[in-house]
């Protein structure tokens, strides 16, 4: 099968989701079940920019992925990288969304899943791995706990703001489309992250704020 100029994907696989960046399939790797990320050509880009482009952005995800694993985040165990192909194949983890099941926990398990987030996140920013796209659409909930997914937006940084940002970004989304349960969900959040990075816990909190303040004063200017 073809897709973007790709010949990768075989008849036999299943495409997951079709992205901006990506393609994820599931397919079998020597007997298991995995998935292979494909970075796509961008046909209005310069062949040799993307070239580069999607080689560096496949070797930044699979260093993350695997500094990840190594600190105890749950995150799907990296098989291979072919980066003449531009592909990740890694772990498949069997599981739900968070964004299609968090309005209808129960309290305890509400606190279970983003005291647990917060606990991950936490130990990221402390060996200074920002996720990028921190948003429960990139949380699995599997009988093993809470994975963390697609760290392709992912970077290296020890830089408050960057960590203000992820943050800033789940709470965004928390309000904006899991409303009802959103407050009690930040505050859990921030216990689990306060574990294992106590240390910048209020100087986070002001970041997020201040980075909320920002949003508000352009939205404000724009009407």
């Amino acid at each position: 099968m073809t897709f973007h100029g790709i010949t990768t994907i075989r008849n036999s696989d299943k495409i997951i989701s079709i992205g901006a960046e990506a393609v994820l399939v599931k397919i079998d790797w020597y007997g298991l079940p995995a998935i292979m990320k494909i970075r796509v050509r961008k046909e209005y880009r310069h062949p040799t920019l993307d070239r580069f482009l999607r080689t560096k952005r496949t070797i930044s995800e699979a260093k993350l992925l695997m500094e990840a694993h190594k600190i105890g985040v749950a995150v799907p165990v990296l098989y291979d990288v072919d980066l003449k192909k531009c592909t990740l194949t890694m772990e498949y983890i069997e599981g739900v969304k968070a964004r299609n099941v968090i309005d209808s926990m129960e309290q305890h398990e509400l606190r279970n899943l983003f005291s647990t987030l917060g606990y991950y996140v936490g130990l990221m920013h402390r060996a200074g791995i920002v996720h990028g796209d921190l948003t429960t659409s990139n949380v699995l909930i599997t009988e093993r706990g809470p994975f963390l997914i697609d760290f392709g937006l992912g970077s290296f940084s020890n830089y408050l703001e960057d960590r203000g940002v992820d943050v800033h970004l789940l709470l965004r989304v928390l309000e904006s489309t899991h409303y009802r349960v959103a407050k009690k969900a930040f505050e859990y959040f921030i216990e689990g992250y306060r574990e294992t990075f106590p240390d910048i816990v209020d100087e986070l909190l002001n970041k997020v704020k201040e980075i909320r303040m920002r949003g508000r004063y352009i939205i404000r200017k724009r009407t």
